[in-house]
């Protein structure tokens, strides 16, 4: 099954809006197999440079630049030296903001954990700036599924705790009950 690729204007607002907007959706990219998708079901919000748990939190760096972009760009990185971790860039040019996708469902299961989805999905660094409204190698589609807001849990978010009141914020979304 096949959906409309997400456009940047989709990106283009406020960050927890397109956190809460992107349960549901999937994610799709193309491997040497074929084409994989899952349905994201997990994620968590990071928002503006005074949002302590944010690495834009430190200013720009070379890491941060791409917080910086234009809605709808890739953020990928990696953290404790081997896990990757794939986030949507957010809102407008010169805030940095982005959505780090938790969690998705595939065929094979659940793929917990934003370490798990990126092995699962083949995404690493190298796609870190790619344009995800472009159609090509890695972009989320919506396939018209109809979340209500009463199938969201709101959750403080994972591995900030060094971000003092902001790792508390209630910032990881997930879906809760099904459709």
């Amino acid at each position: 099954m096949s959906g409309v690729i997400l456009p940047a204007s989709f990106y283009a607002r406020p960050t927890l809006q397109v956190a809460r907007g992107l349960l549901g959706k999937y994610l799709v990219r193309e491997t040497a197999a074929g084409l994989r998708d899952g349905r994201i079901i997990e994620v968590e919000a990071y928002v503006g440079p005074k949002d302590c748990a944010s690495h834009a939190s430190r200013g720009r760096t070379n890491r941060t630049e791409v917080m910086f972009g234009p809605a709808g760009l890739a953020y990928v990185y990696m953290v404790y030296g081997m896990y990757h971790c794939l986030n949507v860039v957010t809102e407008r040019i010169d805030y940095p903001a982005a959505v780090l996708i938790r969690a998705v469902e595939h065929e094979e299961g659940l793929a917990d954990g934003p370490g798990r989805v990126c092995r699962l999905f083949e995404i690493d660094r190298r796609l870190n700036y790619h344009d995800l409204t472009s159609g090509k190698a890695l972009w989320l589609e919506d396939r018209e599924e109809q979340i209500q807001r009463s199938q969201i849990g709101a959750f403080p978010r994972i591995g900030v705790d060094y971000a003092g009141p902001w790792a508390a914020k209630p910032w990881r979304f997930r879906l809760t009950k099904k459709k």
